[in-house]
C-alpha cells in the first residue's frame, strides 16, 4: 500500500454526492465522468453546465500539515532558509462559486493550501519509514484568494516516490477557523511526457526513472484525468493555471 492510498475511501456515486451536498454544503459534483445526462452540455433539470470547471475531490493523503504558513513562495524552509532545488513552477488556482442557474463568480477570501514532495520524493514536517523531516516546512504554504478568486504559488516541479505518479496536493477552505466551514481537497497531476523531460535533468535525474506513471496510479485512475495541470514552459521554468468550481450552499 502506498503512502496516499492508506486514506482513500470509497468514492461516492453522483447521486450520493448530491445527497451529501444537502448536509455539507459543498458540491463534489466533481468525481464523475460526464454521463449521458450531461453529455450534451446540460444537467437534467439544472440548465447549462457552468462556465467554470468542477473537479473531482481526491484523498488528502497522510502528509497534510496545517502549519498556517501564509506565503506565496513555498520553496524554502522558514527555519533554516534552505531553498529546495528543482525546476521552478508557478501554480495559480482559480476558485469560483457556482451559483443558481450555473453562473460562476470568483470566490474571494478562500484559503488555498498547497503541499508536495521535493525532488527526492520527500515531504516536510512528517515522520515516514524512509525519512524524518519533523519541524521542517519546505514546500508548504497557503494563500487567500483575491478578488478574481486566484491564489498564486511559486514552487518546484515535484519529484516522485514509490507507489505514486507525480502530483501536488491542494485544499480549499472558506473559513478554516470556523467550527463549520466548507472544504475541498484534491490533487494536481502532470503530463507524463513533460515529467519525463523535467526529470531527465538535475536534480531529478540522480534518482533514476520513476516507478509509476499516471495510468499506473490507483488514485489517478479515479478521475485524475480531470485534474491535469496545463503547464507552459519557458527557459526551463514552468507555469500552470487550474480552474475549480465549487457549489456552496
Amino acid at each position: 500500500m502506498d503512502r496516499d492510498d492508506a486514506q482513500v475511501g470509497t468514492l461516492l456515486s453522483r447521486r450520493e454526492m448530491l445527497a451529501l451536498l444537502g448536509a455539507s454544503g459543498v458540491a463534489a459534483l466533481a468525481g464523475c465522468r460526464p454521463s449521458r445526462e450531461i453529455a450534451d452540455g446540460r444537467v437534467a433539470g439544472a440548465g447549462a453546465l457552468p462556465s467554470c470547471v468542477v473537479r473531482p475531490e481526491q484523498t488528502e493523503g497522510p502528509y497534510f500539515v496545517d502549519g498556517r504558513l501564509d506565503r506565496s513562495d513555498i520553496r524554502s524552509d522558514p527555519q533554516s532558509g534552505v531553498i529546495k532545488t528543482g525546476a521552478p513552477l508557478q501554480v495559480a488556482i482559480v476558485v469560483s462559486r457556482i451559483g443558481s442557474g450555473g453562473a460562476c463568480t470568483p470566490l474571494a477570501g478562500a484559503r488555498v493550501d498547497l503541499w508536495q514532495c521535493d525532488a527526492d520524493g520527500v515531504y516536510s514536517g512528517v515522520r515516514d519509514p524512509s525519512f524524518d523531516t519533523s519541524g521542517q516546512q519546505f514546500l508548504r504554504g497557503y494563500q487567500v484568494t483575491d478578488a478574481t478568486g486566484t491564489a498564486r504559488f511559486t514552487t518546484i516541479y515535484p519529484g516522485w516516490y514509490r507507489g505514486r505518479t507525480v502530483h501536488t496536493h491542494f485544499k480549499v477552505r472558506t473559513d478554516p477557523s470556523a467550527a463549520r466551514g466548507y472544504e475541498f481537497t484534491s490533487q494536481l497531476y502532470f503530463d507524463d511526457a513533460l515529467t519525463d523531460r523535467v526529470h531527465a535533468r538535475a536534480p531529478y535525474a540522480s534518482r533514476g526513472p520513476r516507478t509509476v506513471r499516471n495510468e499506473g496510479d490507483g488514485i489517478f485512475r479515479r478521475n485524475g484525468d480531470q485534474l491535469m495541470l496545463p503547464v507552459t514552459e519557458a527557459a526551463q521554468s514552468y507555469a500552470g493555471t487550474f480552474h475549480l468550481g465549487l457549489q456552496i450552499a
